[in-house]
């Protein structure tokens, strides 16, 4: 099985795990980081009006991004990720710390996870959500 990624507020740090085991070509199909809104529309085909609607950081985004991320690619497995890594940037409505992520299966169901890791370092929001993912694809390839 072919993993795609499709990463924004972790930055390519969950390809960046992948790809340092030996042997990850034999898995790892490729990776997108689409970081700001317009390269989610471009390189992952998000419609433009679900970011209008729900915001980069929504569990909406972070399912088309993993659909989008199998579409584009000859993966069978993705994973997205789309968060508030901080210090900045956060509301009352969506804090840092606040972190979506998809992950979808190729003519199977796209399962979504919010997290909330609150207060912490941008470095161990990522770090959190790294670990969330990858988590995420062992699920996946086990169903």
């Amino acid at each position: 099985m072919m993993i795609v990624t499709a990463e924004s507020c972790t930055g390519g740090l969950v390809s960046g795990a992948l790809t340092e085991i030996a042997g990850a070509s034999d898995v790892f199909e490729r990776g997108f980081v689409t970081y700001s809104n317009a390269s989610k529309v471009e390189a992952l085909g998000v419609p433009a009006e679900v970011i209008a609607a729900y915001g980069a950081v929504s569990a909406e985004t972070a399912r088309a991004m993993a659909l989008g991320a199998l579409e584009r690619s000859a993966a069978d497995i993705s994973v997205s990720i789309t968060g508030i890594a901080g210090p900045g940037g956060g509301s009352v409505e969506k804090p840092v710390g606040l972190v979506h992520f998809a992950s979808a299966r190729r003519g199977g169901a796209v399962v979504h996870i919010e997290r909330r890791f609150g207060p912490l370092s941008r470095a161990d929001i990522r770090a959190a959500a790294v670990d969330q993912a990858l988590d995420m694809l062992l699920a996946a390839i086990g169903d």
